[in-house]
């Protein structure tokens, strides 16, 4: 798959992401407190490359925030919605600035490129 596209797609969901944020007025400083938070998965590669490539991408696939965002909407629950559009950004964020799910042999390796 073309990498540009790829790079292209995280960005539009980041700024999709951003605009639901916006739109539903949700607080910025906690948006600053937990956009990173899905990064302590790397913590996985302590143990092994294989471990770490799971964990890391378990927490780096969509699937899990967007059930998140859709949970929180379903149950009318902002603090939901906005963790699952916090998360969802920071996947977003990362596949826009390159780095992709992680493949079990080295850190660098992803679906994206070689970081």
């Amino acid at each position: 798959m073309n990498k540009k596209l790829l790079h292209t797609e995280g960005m539009a969901v980041l700024a999709l992401c951003l605009y639901l944020y916006a739109y539903f007025q949700f607080s910025w400083a906690l948006f600053l407190v937990l956009l990173f938070l899905p990064d302590i998965s790397m913590a996985g590669y302590a143990f092994n490359h294989k471990t770490g490539a799971k964990v890391y991408n378990l927490f780096h696939t969509y699937s899990i925030s967007i059930i998140l965002v859709i949970s929180g909407l379903l149950l009318s629950n902002s603090i939901i919605i906005a963790i699952g559009l916090i998360w969802t950004a920071h996947i977003g964020m990362d596949r826009m600035l390159g780095y992709g799910l992680k493949y079990p042999t080295h850190f660098k390796d992803t679906h994206l490129n070689r970081v």
